[in-house]
């Protein structure tokens, strides 16, 4: 009998550990069982099999442990010889479950407690007895869940006295009796969102996800479905090397989208590898991608001259120049012939409407006159700035004045000395051509380059 009972042990501890683990703490229940007593007194070697049943209520108080509490009734009954008794107990019982695993669907368990029971012989005469007594429940069972929210449960429990009088007999030592039930239990779950992500157990179930983990990616699960509409089974949904944490907390890119800004690159390369702005297509402002830069011109997105020239990266390569380069940023050989008292007019130099702000387009002159005024230290010029006749003459004088001077902060800007250059705006008094006609006044709109010395 002994060694059954240990190989019954073993199996039960070797299902315990393929149990899945299940958040129980909070959870409460009630059910009932029914089953039979064996009655366990000294005096009486024909204990009989009697009804025995309870109901009860439960509550987890941790993932193993939980507390119960049962009304009980049943029989006890046994007999030697001529003589026979039988009697009924009536009792409230207090017991302790320990679980070996965690878990709903198959919990092996011990239990142990306290019960007070009231006793009523059915043999008459009434025999002498003690009524109300005090016993200690041992044992243990298993739960099997059938359902999220319903268990099967069988159990054995060795219930014993703090008496001899249970059978009207007294002898050498005290009472007891054996139970053996099975019964159902109804659950309500006192935690529904095990991982305090906003979706209740039922939800991740449907949705496929794991309702004691989010995805490791620091986003609760709620989160990636209701509001980023991310996929809460990926830490990384759009697959462009940052998690969707990072992206919605951090780098602020879209998390659906590999490459947010659309310049060639996935988001996970930019932060990761090369650095630029993840959320801007051009990091460096000079108007080529950060994924052309580094795919097509192999020039660097994060500086606008990579080679350290004098010319942005666009404007190289608009001029066939090697923004790699700088030796080549300002070609020596192109220079203006520029003789004194002769202006030269800067062809190509060209303004925002209204404005003094030059074009990008305008580099290839101006990249011109500076060559020539380094080719000759020591030759002064005048930029003269002209406008064509509409609008007011003190208006066209100051705009005059604002272009020239913007063409001579460009030259400075290069390092030419300041003292060199002279900046005066015109306005319309020296016109090229008639104002009549819009060929005429784009002639009369211009920049002249004036040798001085």
């Amino acid at each position: 009998m002994q060694h059954k009972l240990g190989a019954f042990v073993l199996i039960l501890l070797a299902l315990a550990s393929l149990a899945p683990a299940q958040d129980l703490a909070g959870t409460v229940g009630m059910g009932f069982r029914g089953g039979v007593t064996n009655y366990q007194g000294d005096d009486f070697d024909a204990a009989k099999i009697r009804p025995y049943g309870s109901v009860f209520g439960e509550h987890f108080l941790s993932n193993r442990f939980s507390a119960e509490v049962a009304l009980n009734i049943g029989d006890i009954a046994g007999e030697t010889g001529a003589q026979s008794f039988r009697s009924t107990l009536t009792g409230l019982s207090v017991l302790g479950r320990l679980g070996l695993v965690k878990s709903h669907s198959f919990r092996p368990y011990l239990a142990a407690g306290t019960e007070y029971s009231g006793l009523d012989p059915r043999d008459e005469p009434k025999p002498v007895y003690k009524n109300n007594n005090v016993m200690i429940p041992l044992g243990g069972g298993v739960s099997f869940g059938l359902a999220e929210n319903l268990a099967l449960d069988f159990r054995g429990l060795y219930h014993y006295a703090f008496t001899d009088l249970l059978d009207s007999k007294e002898a050498s030592s005290n009472d007891a009796y054996l139970t053996g039930t099975a019964g159902f239990m109804w659950y309500r779950h006192g935690n529904q969102d095990p991982d305090g992500d906003g979706l209740s157990n039922k939800e991740e179930k449907a949705l496929g996800t794991n309702p004691k983990l989010t995805d490791s990616d620091g986003l609760a699960d709620n989160v990636e479905i209701n509001t980023h509409k991310t996929d809460p089974l990926k830490a990384d949904s759009d697959n462009d090397g940052l998690s969707d944490s990072e992206e919605v907390n951090m780098t602020k890119t879209n998390a659906n989208v590999a490459d947010t800004e659309g310049d060639g690159l996935k988001d996970g390369e930019e932060v990761n590898t090369h650095k630029p702005d993840a959320l801007k297509a051009d990091t460096d402002g000079d108007s080529l991608k950060d994924g052309d830069e580094l795919a097509k011109h192999k020039t660097n997105p994060l500086k606008a001259d990579t080679d350290n020239g004098t010319v942005d990266d666009a404007t190289e390569l608009r001029n066939g120049t090697n923004p790699l380069a700088a030796e080549d940023d300002v070609p020596k050989k192109e220079v203006l012939k520029v003789e004194a008292g002769a202006p030269i007019v800067l062809e190509g130099v060209v303004f925002k409407t209204g404005k003094a702000d030059l074009t990008p387009d305008s580099e290839t002159i101006l990249v011109k006159a500076f060559n020539t005024l380094e080719a000759y230290p020591r030759m002064a010029v005048e930029i003269h700035g002209h406008t064509d006749n509409r609008g007011s003459k003190a208006l066209n004088t100051k705009l005059s004045l604002a272009r020239a001077e913007a063409v001579k902060t460009w030259l400075v800007g290069k390092g030419l000395a300041v003292a060199r250059i002279t900046a005066r705006g015109l306005g319309p008094d020296k016109p090229l051509a008639p104002n009549d006609t819009e060929d005429g006044r784009q002639k009369n709109r211009r920049i002249e380059f004036f040798r001085v010395n």
